[in-house]
């Protein structure tokens, strides 16, 4: 995937520039697990002067390297990058009007404690997009994955609501990876 690929993972899943939850014209996403930021530079794109990302991830050399790049292609982003541990507490963050987690909860066998401290990161309204593969097996690699439907279950079940598909693409990993969109 390239970075139009997860730019239209993303796009539907966030509010146009006149919905109420913009009408400030400020938003606040943060990108959990966002590694190098290849979807934290599809946000910096979407969500452009109007918005300011959040980008958490355990490895500090990966977020130096998306911050060289996302001051190379989005210079003007409001990007902080977080070094932390999605395995425990999340960092101090403000509101939030929307997370992104791309290729994350496949890592956690037990999803709860991460959806809920998610749900109470979010704002009442707010927007969760979860990419994953499309499947219930995994390997070495992507070891605990959820299909559509299974996530559509588990976000019920930790109050999310609305969840929808917003949108899929092939992978040559597990055959096929989806963004679905669900809110607080």
């Amino acid at each position: 995937m390239d970075h139009a690929d997860h730019v239209a993972l993303l796009r539907g899943g966030l509010p146009t520039p006149r919905s109420p939850s913009t009408a400030d014209g400020n938003v606040t996403w943060a990108d959990l697990g966002s590694g190098t930021g290849a979807f934290t530079l599809a946000l910096a794109e979407l969500l452009g002067a109007d918005g300011e990302i959040y980008s958490i991830d355990r490895d500090a050399g990966a977020l130096r390297q998306q911050e060289r790049t996302m001051h190379e292609r989005f210079p003007s982003a409001r990007v902080h990058t977080i070094r932390a541990d999605l395995a425990r507490p999340l960092p101090d963050l403000p509101p939030l009007d929307g997370v992104v987690m791309a290729n994350v909860l496949h890592f956690f066998r037990e999803k709860g404690m991460l959806l809920g401290q998610v749900r109470h990161a979010l704002k009442p309204g707010g927007r969760l997009i979860v990419v994953e593969y499309n499947v219930d097996r995994g390997n070495v690699w992507v070891p605990y994955p959820l299909s559509f439907s299974t996530w559509q279950t588990l976000a019920a079940q930790w109050g999310l609501i609305g969840t929808r598909l917003l949108a899929t693409r092939p992978s040559r990993f597990l055959h096929e990876i989806y963004a679905a969109l669900s809110v607080r």
